[in-house]
């Protein structure tokens, strides 16, 4: 088909499909008009993720200073100087790539399942390079004890994060899901730095970290059981 043929077709398209009455389009819009209410725009993403992590940090020292800050005051100061700030990194990260989930069309600097993986790569590698008390007493109560304790403190963080991006939208539920339980879990693990006393390598290696991908689990399977019930409740 010639280009002047494809226009004659839609030029005796139009013509077979007069404009609407004036009227008829004026009675439509004031009939919309009454409905219709300016949306206050969201906050940038910078600022959602500041949020984030004030939120996520103030829960930490909360829940900490409620069960004894045991574990900042026996710390060396080595260890305070390269715990803490590394874990205000990744909270600081971990915030941004969940508010960008919640903001379609956002930059997305940084996919939730890098940064959970990221996030306890160096936990992992951290932990083992301050802490060498090598003796296991009580390894399974008091580890036990200690994930418990940083998946409560998860909990009010995803909860107020989630009140805070409640006007955003994901595009992918499970994958905002994952950002917002690595998130939690990272406030859970900075909780415990904080308020647990137990230096004994492996209780820290293994039991502090574990709240970081058992909260992001967490996290994304609630997302997807969600998604799941929108989509068979629509």
């Amino acid at each position: 088909m010639r280009d002047g043929e494809l226009d004659d077709i839609l030029k005796k398209a139009a013509q077979s499909h007069p404009d609407p009455d004036p009227a008829l389009l004026d009675r439509i819009a004031q009939s919309i008009q009454p409905t219709v209410r300016p949306v206050r725009p969201m906050p940038s993403t910078a600022k959602l993720a500041g949020g984030l992590l004030l939120l996520s940090v103030a829960i930490a020292q909360i829940v900490a200073a409620l069960l004894g800050l045991k574990g900042a005051l026996a710390m060396n100061d080595p260890q305070r100087l390269a715990i803490f700030p590394a874990l205000l990194i990744l909270i600081g990260s971990t915030a941004a790539a969940w508010a960008s989930e919640m903001i379609p069309g956002s930059r997305r600097r940084t996919a939730p399942a890098i940064m959970l993986a990221a996030a306890s790569a160096i936990l992992l590698a951290l932990f083992p390079a301050l802490f060498h008390d090598s003796p296991t007493e009580h390894f399974v109560s008091h580890g036990v004890a200690c994930l418990m304790a940083g998946l409560v403190t998860a909990v009010p963080v995803a909860l107020a994060g989630w009140w805070l991006l409640r006007r955003g939208f994901a595009v992918n539920r499970t994958s905002a899901g994952l950002a917002a339980g690595t998130l939690a879990g990272l406030a859970g693990v900075t909780m415990l730095e904080l308020h647990c006393p137990n230096f004994q390598t492996w209780h820290v290696l293994v039991w502090h970290t574990a709240v970081v991908p058992v909260s992001a689990a967490a996290g994304a399977l609630f997302a997807w059981l969600a998604g799941r019930f929108a989509a068979e409740g629509g």
